[in-house]
């Protein structure tokens, strides 16, 4: 466990952690907020996502026991929580470290702190986090990405010496293509819909 000050207690409504995460430092203290790497899914993990996701986005349901079970065993994916000082979950994060011929990379992926945990410092002490360990592994740099109507959470990418990079971001959707096919097959328009 990596335990952190933050600024502020929080009501800390949800789910504990419970067992299942591997510590990376010294335990939790009143006022801290603690960083676990998950290696073990509990019910109380399940219910802890089931809250925080929607929280992040509107149109990925949360994951369940199974996909979560996926995630953890994952030698790609490691599940960071922070918990609070009564050992409620009040945000994740996921860090994926993967080779490819250039380099071992490091993407942080679906971070979310409580909105009742939110300018705490949690989301600093997750992405503190998941740094060191991408670091620690050999990654050179860090890569995540943040809508821009997430002002707070780019002020505190910048603050933890995060830039932007000029590049462009791509997604390829399964669900766009398969409405794109049926139209073609129907006559209809282009596949061209940015």
């Amino acid at each position: 466990m990596t335990t952190r000050p933050i600024g502020r207690d929080r009501d800390g409504s949800g789910s504990g952690a419970g067992s299942g995460s591997r510590s990376t430092g010294s335990g939790s203290v009143s006022g801290a907020v603690t960083v676990s790497e998950i290696t073990s899914v509990t019910p109380a993990l399940v219910e802890a996502l089931r809250r925080l996701v929607p929280q992040l986005s509107m149109s990925s349901p949360p994951p369940g026991a199974d996909e979560l079970e996926e995630l953890c065993s994952s030698e790609v994916t490691t599940l960071l929580i922070a918990t609070d000082d009564r050992g409620v979950i009040i945000g994740t994060l996921t860090l994926a470290l993967f080779r490819v011929p250039t380099g071992l990379r490091a993407w942080i992926e679906d971070v979310v702190v409580d909105s009742s945990a939110r300018g705490a410092g949690a989301g600093a002490a997750l992405v503190t986090e998941a740094v060191e360990r991408a670091e620690r592994a050999g990654a050179r740099s860090v890569d995540l990405t943040s809508r821009p109507s997430r002002e707070e959470a780019n002020r505190l990418y910048r603050r933890l010496g995060f830039s932007p990079r000029s590049t462009n971001v791509y997604r390829w959707n399964a669900d766009s293509i398969a409405l794109d096919r049926s139209d073609s097959e129907m006559g209809g328009g282009t596949s061209d819909q940015c």
